[in-house]
């Protein structure tokens, strides 16, 4: 009931957000290439969906899953230690915002296996679409050959997944292959996520959160694997999945700005 308050939601939206740190570890890529008018509706008036492929006929749709290292705020320092580590699937398209020409991502769902994170996900972050999974998990195995990853929304309206993966050599080839020229190319596109894009109407403004996430090319992990998702499934239908793996990355959310108003 709390989290589906209007008036909790419009209680806290003049709060600021803090900034927020993590040590995130095992970060899972699943990502589809899919026909952009078909993402196109997914994203709010006021954003455009970033095109890519010879044709600009392609966009991209992804989600990534991870377990924290102490999610908080940034100011606790090594007092974070003290706090849970929970797992995190982000599902987002790339988007531009026309007006500013900032680009970013878009999240078209969220969801957390702590009822407290995904609370304050909800009421205090603008664009934040959290929802709470029964059971979430994330990780590797057999010396980090081996990668598995499982959403459980339970009776919620979360996304569901199922992954099993093994790690494997730079492909030359792919799913991802008809829009980039090299797989370099694609993580170029794919990785960057130090802006998340959103709109509310209300207040005819977008919103954008800055993120301080370093990747480089050369810590993505390719995987080969199966990803079974009724939720992926219902977004793009049946189209086949290229996957890769982030091992560690520190996460920073730096703050949220509010665009002037339209």
């Amino acid at each position: 009931m709390l989290a589906n308050s209007r008036l909790a939601r419009a209680l806290c939206e003049p709060l600021p957000v803090a900034a927020m740190a993590s040590a995130i570890v095992d970060v899972v890529y699943v990502n589809y290439l899919v026909p952009a008018h078909e993402l196109a509706p997914l994203v709010p008036h006021g954003l455009e969906i970033q095109r890519v492929g010879a044709e600009h006929d392609r966009a991209v749709l992804s989600f990534l899953t991870y377990r924290h290292g102490h999610l908080g705020p940034a100011r606790l320092e090594r007092f974070r230690r003290f706090l849970p580590s929970p797992v995190q699937s982000n599902w987002r398209v790339y988007v531009t915002d026309p007006r500013t020409g900032r680009r970013g991502v878009y999240f078209v769902s969220t969801a957390v296996n702590q009822i407290a994170y995904a609370l304050g996900g909800r009421l205090l972050c603008e664009g934040l679409p959290m929802h709470l999974l029964r059971r979430a998990s994330v990780g590797t195995r057999d010396g980090g050959r081996r990668v598995d990853l499982r959403l459980d929304p339970g009776t919620g309206s979360g996304p569901d997944a199922v992954g099993e993966f093994l790690v494997a050599d730079t492909p030359g080839t792919g799913p991802w292959r008809s829009a980039f020229a090299s797989y370099p190319q694609m993580l170029a596109h794919v990785v960057p996520q130090d802006r998340a894009l959103s709109v509310q109407p209300w207040h005819h403004r977008v919103t954008r959160q800055e993120i301080t996430v370093d990747i480089s090319s050369e810590g993505c992990v390719p995987l080969v694997g199966a990803v079974r998702s009724r939720y992926a499934q219902a977004l793009v239908g049946d189209l086949e999945p290229f996957s890769f793996l982030v091992r560690n990355v520190d996460f920073r959310f730096d703050r949220e700005v509010r665009e002037p108003d339209r």
